[in-house]
């Protein structure tokens, strides 16, 4: 999975004193996710996020979560043009919320919100939206800001928790998936990342069911198997940009179909 500072090159909190006349440019350039071919997602975003990618869980042990995967290739989102668009009807949290993100400070058990100074988004000539006004008091923009990042943090800790509850349940399932590319473009298979087993979800006793339900957790998984069917369709954009390379790899996983439209 990718790591949680897939994008940034140099995070700093933001202070006054260092960000008091720097601006951000409304214009959304996603070319800064060319290379994320796997973005994390919470379970608050699986009902959008599943029209448009396949969700599944990736990573190991505590760190296990939900993403969608973008690409096939090595170093390449299908998702994002020549010119930084996204071309998708929903763009991840994980990718809406940069340049800024949350850094832990254990010893405190507190967020400190950081920006990436790197970012070709930033700027100090007041193209944009300041951090700060002229007083060195924090904008609305800043607030909206820290409103957001807040909520993503609370949905990323009860995706967590989700997670987690999936795994005890040992719902999951490592597969690898064969993604035709296109009608002359042959198969690769696609690979490290995991599902949810059909018939073990279906095997769960009443009373964990109504949990799930209650929870919105079943909708969540349900709604991740429906999205398997965009599997067939990243392989339909790769052949578009070119031969493939696999970008995800495994051995001994079971098998699915990339164009099915569920796993049964």
């Amino acid at each position: 999975m990718a790591p949680q500072l897939l994008f940034y090159e140099r995070a700093v909190p933001v202070t006054t004193e260092r960000h008091r006349d720097v601006a951000v440019n409304p214009r959304r350039d996603y070319g800064f996710a060319r290379g994320a071919g796997v973005v994390p997602l919470t379970t608050a975003e699986v009902p959008a996020a599943a029209g448009a990618y396949a969700v599944v869980f990736v990573g190991e042990g505590d760190e296990v979560g939900l993403a969608a995967i973008l690409g096939v290739r090595d170093g390449e989102n299908l998702f994002v043009d020549d010119d930084g668009r996204w071309d998708a009807g929903y763009i991840p949290a994980f990718v809406r919320r940069y340049p800024f993100v949350f850094a832990q400070q254990h010893e405190a058990n507190r967020l400190t919100l950081c920006v990436d100074e790197a970012s070709d988004l930033l700027n100090r000539e007041g193209r944009g939206e300041r951090l700060f006004d002229s007083t060195g008091e924090r904008t609305s923009y800043l607030g909206n800001v820290l409103d957001f990042m807040q909520r993503y943090q609370v949905a990323l800790q009860r995706s967590r928790t989700f997670a987690r509850r999936v795994q005890e349940l040992d719902l999951l399932r490592r597969v690898q998936a064969q993604i035709r590319m296109g009608d002359h473009g042959g198969t690769l298979q696609l690979g490290g990342f995991r599902t949810v087993d059909r018939e073990r979800l279906k095997a769960l006793p009443a009373e964990t069911v109504n949990e799930l339900f209650a929870s919105d957790g079943l909708e969540a998984l349900y709604l991740h198997l429906a999205s398997l069917r965009h599997l067939q369709g990243l392989g339909e954009r790769a052949a578009r940009r070119g031969a493939p390379k696999p970008r995800l790899e495994g051995t001994g996983d079971d098998a699915i179909d990339g164009g099915d439209i569920l796993l049964n």
